[in-house]
């Protein structure tokens, strides 16, 4: 006997008991199917849309036309208590029930309507969108002689990147960033925006962080012998990020690991979520009034997604949130300690896995040092509620009084095995004495 409760059939007309026949999820709360068809059938009444989106869903077809509904001011559908995007509604109802955010979609070519063009109507149609899928990553080939030491070859001149105490000592410039919730950042041309606010800068670093390939301008190594390299392959880790939480340059409490795709920083109370980081539970006897005034204010604070190798960070707090990510700066020709403010409702890709090995495979040339530099990159310091950098009162994100420090699982195990590939650093051995 199927212990499901049935739809309540006597109040559905026909089309709506067939549309929740097709629900992927025959598990989710009946009420809500049964309020979120019956909205999405009166808004497609009047245009004849209904009988498109039952032959797309029946037929799985990805040539079907556009089914569309009217933009509402923010975007957002709300549906008995619950609000979203209506494409990932409507997706998740009838294709993927596990689907978590709008960045896991993408449109098929032909949608004319799709969510991301902002259009004054979306296409609800969900076979008029595919999941994003993971991309395979290269291995990085590290050189190797036959001692299992890194080849001799001279390293590539190389601006140095910042050092974890580089960016704690160095002040950051400030950039906005200023976007509706619909289009992320990767959905906007790929061209350096406008300059972010100048200051001065300590360990005499450039303005901007050469992001050019090797190959184009760079000083190459002298020829030498041919010589053998290594495969290091990128490994999914089980927990994709481990958060610390600061207040000011305090560690407060456990470092929290994430195995979720989908985790909330927020400032409330649940203790044992696998989905959700609470700094509301941890208590400081040190704690001053800027920290206490400061907690009071994260709210509902930052989700971030990791999303087919893709970091993004959603601010869902009443106040702005502050990102200092060397991958996301890199992307934009910004300086690598740029600070980017992320105001309400707002959301960024703060890293990206393929980025990342690009980088990653440009830098093994340049020798040891330099890879192992890298290890700052794979860190994304958030700060709630109040800002750093040249634009603020607080120049060091030490001084806010409510931040965390997000160190990504994979790239830095990555980082960790062309390491241990590549062997010791040669020719800089401290003495013992110095």
């Amino acid at each position: 006997m199927n212990s499901i409760m049935p739809f309540n059939g006597n109040k559905n007309t026909p089309v709506v008991k067939r549309l929740l026949s097709f629900i992927k999820d025959q598990r989710e709360d009946r009420k809500w199917c049964e309020k979120a068809v019956k909205s999405l059938e009166k808004k497609l009444k009047r245009t004849g849309g209904i009988e498109e989106l039952e032959n797309a869903i029946s037929t799985q077809n990805t040539n079907s036309k556009c089914v569309t509904i009217m933009r509402s001011l923010d975007g957002r559908l709300q549906i008995h208590l619950r609000k979203g995007l209506p494409h990932v509604i409507y997706c998740k109802l009838w294709r993927w029930p596990d689907l978590v955010s709008h960045h896991e979609l993408k449109p098929v070519e032909h949608c004319e309507f799709a969510f991301h063009h902002k259009k004054e109507e979306v296409c609800v149609n969900p076979y008029h969108y595919t999941r994003v899928q993971t991309p395979d990553l290269p291995p990085i080939m590290v050189p190797v002689n036959s001692e299992g030491n890194p080849s001799n070859h001279p390293p590539l001149a190389t601006s140095p990147l910042p050092t974890p105490s580089t960016l704690l000592n160095t002040v950051p410039e400030n950039v906005n960033y200023v976007t509706t919730l619909e289009p992320v950042l990767q959905s906007l041309p790929q061209e350096t925006p406008s300059p972010g606010y100048m200051s001065e800068d300590s360990e005499g670093q450039e303005n901007k962080m050469d992001t050019s390939p090797a190959s184009e301008g760079s000083p190459t190594a002298s020829p030498g012998p041919l010589v053998d390299v290594a495969p290091v392959f990128y490994t999914e880790p089980e927990s994709w990020c481990s958060v610390y939480y600061y207040e000011k340059n305090q560690h407060i409490g456990e470092v929290f690991k994430a195995a979720q795709p989908c985790l909330t920083i927020d400032g409330f109370m649940d203790p044992s979520s696998a989905e959700r980081f609470c700094l509301g539970i941890y208590s400081n006897a040190s704690r001053d009034v800027s920290i206490e005034q400061t907690r009071r204010h994260i709210g509902k604070g930052v989700t971030l997604y990791y999303i087919a190798g893709e970091v993004f960070a959603q601010c869902r707090s009443d106040s702005s949130i502050f990102v200092q990510s060397q991958n996301c700066n890199r992307r934009f020709g910004w300086h690598p300690t740029t600070v980017c403010k992320i105001p309400p409702g707002c959301s960024l890709s703060v890293f990206n896995n393929q980025e990342f090995a690009a980088q990653l495979s440009q830098t093994v040339s340049k020798g040891y040092k330099a890879v192992f530099e890298l290890a700052s990159v794979c860190s994304i310091r958030m700060s709630f509620v109040k800002g750093w950098g040249a634009d603020y009162q607080r120049q060091r994100v030490n001084t806010t009084p409510c931040w965390v420090e997000i160190q990504l699982t994979g790239p830095l195990q990555w980082l960790d095995g062309v390491l241990q590939q590549m062997g010791s650093p040669q020719g800089d051995t401290p003495g013992s004495r110095s």
